[in-house]
């Protein structure tokens, strides 16, 4: 049974989020719906769509306040003083990949573009500020390659996200490097890291 409060006087816009997100993270995309959601709050059914126009308005504002979330999760890691290229790479990374494996389907809805609206520019701004993140990590690299920064950016993006959707399809369980010690994770980052600095 999913945990929710019944909706009081306020926001009513914020109450929907937050309601969506709980049936989300429990039960799934699918589980999100508009009906679904007034009836929890025990508000009329019309009364959501004053915010939410449709379930893909709702799963789109879902999108965008996740990318902020984890876009918020990387400044903050990446603020902490370092110049070393390789502990800003693995922060980014790790980063992902908490926020991957603790909400896995918030991860999953980000990247399904037949529930998001991939022209939403609200939802291209979130997704943009994640993008710049990791190019501004790069770039500095990228002075001394042969290869463009959004060539790293994507080999990078695509090794993290993989790994993050192996992981939660379970497809790959997490472990250890065998020669090096280092956490999975961790050894394939290292992998791409010393190929973009080499």
């Amino acid at each position: 049974m999913i945990e929710t409060s019944r909706y009081h006087h306020g926001n009513l816009r914020e109450q929907i989020l937050q309601t969506a997100f709980v049936l989300l993270d429990v039960e799934g995309i699918d589980a999100v719906g508009i009906r679904k959601i007034a009836r929890l709050l025990e508000v009329a059914h019309s009364a959501p769509a004053n915010h939410f126009k449709s379930k893909q308005a709702l799963l789109v504002a879902l999108a965008t306040d996740s990318f902020r979330d984890l876009y918020s999760k990387i400044v903050q890691e990446n603020s902490k003083e370092t110049d070393d290229f390789r502990v800003a790479i693995h922060s980014f990374s790790n980063t992902i990949l908490e926020f991957g494996l603790k909400y896995p389907n918030r991860y999953k809805l980000l990247w399904r573009s037949e529930y998001v609206d991939d022209q939403d520019s609200d939802l291209g701004i979130a997704k943009e500020d994640i993008y710049t993140q990791l190019t501004a990590i790069l770039s500095e690299q990228a002075k001394k390659k042969q290869v463009d920064v959004e060539s790293q950016a994507i080999a990078l993006w695509s090794l993290i996200h993989g790994y993050v959707l192996l992981r939660l399809d379970k497809n790959l369980k997490d472990g250890y490097d065998e020669v090096t010690g280092l956490k999975r994770q961790v050894a394939i980052i290292d992998v791409l890291i010393d190929g973009i600095i080499e």
